[in-house]
């Protein structure tokens, strides 16, 4: 029995039978909608996030009880075995080319922890989520294993047969009472097994348990045998207080945070995992803001024009300074003239009466960043959809000073990102 149920932001999850066929739906047996059910409500009573950011349970009428999956994406394992891959909302109808689009936006974001993504290797349509972030680890552990472990001197004791380093008197009366030919001695031996090495050792002998994937496991099986000199982490919280950072460790940062995240069941979210489930999940509003930054700079790379990403120079109110103004990208031309574009992971609707489904809060906000960095030129950008494909749509205002300010809608096809602000650059050269 397949034990993975896909679902795409803002989908809803049913166990009533009566719908199992619906295709506004998606079915989960009533086993493991508990298990789900119980995975949320965990969270929200622990105190420690609200798993409502990422899940809600409802009741819709005559279905019954519903969880809808809302802005966060990744990957749900629950004890069971069941798997939630939540993808996002994207245009393509193929969950395979939606999982690829989110990898590719997820390798903008700094908070995640890979340089690897090497897709043409992997077998998608094979791999949920999960494993696919298994591969990424196997691959960083191989680019590590190119360059070589780091070795250090390390404290060891030891009771020998030959006197070596300096006895530790208390142990040696202790357990050499009646062996008077040996010496409990301690002293410093170079060697790989530091804690860094015992973390990865640790990582990858639990993703060997838990992985699925055979590719995977005959992969970790061939990287242990490198392992042999190095000892399993015997505490894993002392051996990460232990692990050095430094720019000697440097090959080791993003395996490390990759091994803190299947170590300890922690996320790149603002939670972390507990007993009853793992959880990879990711705020999408996060990774569409990294996705379109990193790639508008690189599209505007040829302008000299100078970009920065959540600018933090002005606040809403000067004495005292507070309520920081953070736009996610401003662009000030070479006359000095401000652009400033915010990002925002919503699907708008064809709607003016209903102001297209665009914040009012949203809108009180760029007002203040049109007075604040003195442009009239701002622009929101919105992912787009097949309702709001080809719509041009803007926003002008004055006031009684004759400041103009002109906010433009835009909307961008993640799956095709460079074509699309290509067209946004052509834009706002043609506004110069």
């Amino acid at each position: 029995m397949d034990k993975l149920l896909e679902v795409r932001e803002f989908e809803s999850i049913t166990c009533n039978q009566d719908y199992r066929e619906d295709p506004s739906l998606k079915f989960l047996n009533q086993e493991a909608f508990a298990e789900l059910e119980h995975f949320i409500l965990s969270f929200n009573s622990s105190g420690e996030a609200e798993a409502v950011d990422f899940l809600k349970i409802s009741v819709r009428r005559q279905v019954g009880k519903i969880i809808q999956a809302k802005n966060y994406v990744g990957l749900i394992q629950l004890r069971s075995g069941y798997r939630i891959q939540i993808l996002p909302k994207v245009l393509y109808e193929n969950m395979e080319e939606s999982k690829k689009t989110f990898l590719k936006m997820l390798r903008s974001m700094k908070d995640f922890p890979s340089k690897v993504f090497h897709d043409a290797n992997l077998k998608m349509d094979r791999m949920n989520l999960y494993e696919i972030f298994i591969n990424m680890y196997i691959q960083e552990v191989r680019n590590l294993l190119k360059k070589g472990f780091r070795s250090s001197y390390l404290p060891v004791e030891d009771n020998l047969r030959y006197y070596k380093g300096k006895l530790i008197f208390r142990e040696h009366m202790k357990k050499n009472q009646v062996h008077k030919e040996k010496f409990y001695v301690g002293y410093d031996e170079f060697g790989v097994n530091r804690p860094e090495n015992r973390l990865i050792k640790s990582t990858l002998l639990k993703l060997q348990k838990i992985s699925t994937s055979a590719t995977n496991i005959k992969s970790i099986g061939q990287l242990l045998a490198n392992f042999e000199l190095v000892e399993p982490s015997q505490n894993v919280s002392k051996d990460f207080s232990s692990a050095v950072c430094d720019r000697f460790m440097k090959d080791y940062e993003l395996l490390l945070r990759w091994s803190k995240v299947f170590l300890m069941n922690q996320s790149f979210t603002n939670f972390a995992g507990n007993t009853t489930a793992r959880a990879l999940l990711f705020p999408m509003e996060k990774v569409f803001e990294a996705y379109v930054a990193r790639n508008l700079k690189l599209v505007l790379t040829d302008l000299p024009w100078e970009i920065a990403t959540q600018d933090k120079r002005y606040y809403l109110f000067d004495d005292p300074r507070q309520f920081a103004l953070k736009p996610d990208i401003v662009i000030t031309r070479e006359n000095g003239s401000k652009i400033v574009l915010d990002t925002k992971w919503k699907s708008l609707v064809y709607n003016p009466r209903q102001n297209y489904g665009i914040s009012q809060v949203d809108m009180y906000q760029m007002y203040a960043y049109a007075k604040k960095y003195e442009t009239k030129e701002i622009w929101l950008l919105y992912p787009i959809n097949e309702e709001m494909k080809n719509r041009e749509i803007s926003f002008k205002a004055f006031n009684s000073e004759d400041l103009e300010l002109d906010v433009q809608l835009f909307f961008v096809d993640v799956s095709r990102i460079d074509e699309s602000l290509g067209e946004l650059k052509e834009m706002l050269i043609k506004q110069k």
